[in-house]
């Protein structure tokens, strides 16, 4: 278990959308979103508001645990070398589908990762539409937690069927462009391939067994930490293209998140062939 109480963490994400993302939804005018990197790589007004609200908020809470957001990082990238020596971190996305949130569309998430000495030990994802968490902790199950009615479902992964009944979420816009159109004809081996550009739902549906894999190449840890974790309390199982563990520390070699490990190798093997 964490030791941190991942319940007053939930909290904060929720206050934090309720007071600065939910009042901006589709309320964002022209000189409230910038391109970041390129044309796919927005922030917003909602999420700069959001960490800040999060990053005070968590100050409070772990005064000790190094706070790497997003938006934070955009700012000064040396909090990603720092992430990797601390004792303690909270690592946060303040709002994953950021390019969703800003065209009005309905699919977007507040993700925390609780990261000590180097491994995940807490994940949080908010839903703030449905407004409901997917969470975990290490050694504790990975649970759906319900705050307007007070109750928590257990989280557990499907079994997968055979390759061409399997349904997953698949990020392509980083992968390797040599090997991008085999693994574009390659996911015509499985029923569905989908892309609903926010890791968060990605991960949420895989824990609750509605899907059976996601596989990305862009590894920020804001992304994926939560997830990760939350995944493999449900009984999923997640490495690296190359079969390594996926660590806080890593910010390249892709990952393949499945339902288990068979599962995970067959993709591996039969379309994410690099």
């Amino acid at each position: 278990m964490s030791a941190v109480d991942v319940a007053a963490l939930a909290a904060i994400l929720r206050r934090a959308a309720k007071a600065e993302i939910l009042p901006r939804f589709r309320r964002l005018d022209e000189g409230m979103v910038r391109q970041k990197s390129e044309a796919i790589d927005l922030v917003t007004e909602a999420d700069e508001a959001a960490e800040r609200h999060i990053a005070a908020e968590v100050r409070n809470l772990l005064p000790e645990a190094l706070f790497v957001g997003e938006e934070s990082v955009a700012r000064d990238p040396g909090l990603l070398a720092a992430l990797d020596d601390a004792a303690l971190a909270v690592v946060v996305d303040p709002v994953d589908g950021t390019a969703n949130f800003a065209a009005g569309l309905p699919l977007f998430a507040v993700m925390a990762a609780v990261v000590r000495n180097g491994e995940t030990v807490a994940g949080i994802i908010y839903d703030p539409m449905g407004d409901d968490f997917a969470l975990a902790e290490k050694g504790g199950g990975a649970y759906m937690r319900f705050p307007d009615q007070g109750r928590d479902m257990r989280l557990q992964v499907a079994t997968p069927p055979d390759l061409a009944q399997m349904v997953g979420c698949v990020s392509t816009a980083f992968m390797p462009a040599a090997r991008k159109p085999q693994i574009l004809a390659n996911l015509a081996k499985v029923r569905v391939a989908a892309n609903y550009r926010v890791a968060g739902h990605a991960y949420r549906l895989l824990a609750a067994g509605h899907i059976h894999f996601a596989a990305f190449n862009k590894l920020m840890p804001w992304d994926h930490l939560a997830g990760t974790l939350i995944v493999e309390e449900a009984g999923g199982y997640a490495a690296r293209f190359d079969g390594s563990r996926y660590l806080p520390v890593h910010r390249a070699g892709g990952l393949l998140v499945a339902a288990n490990e068979d599962c995970w190798k067959q993709l591996r093997s039969e379309v994410f062939t690099f």
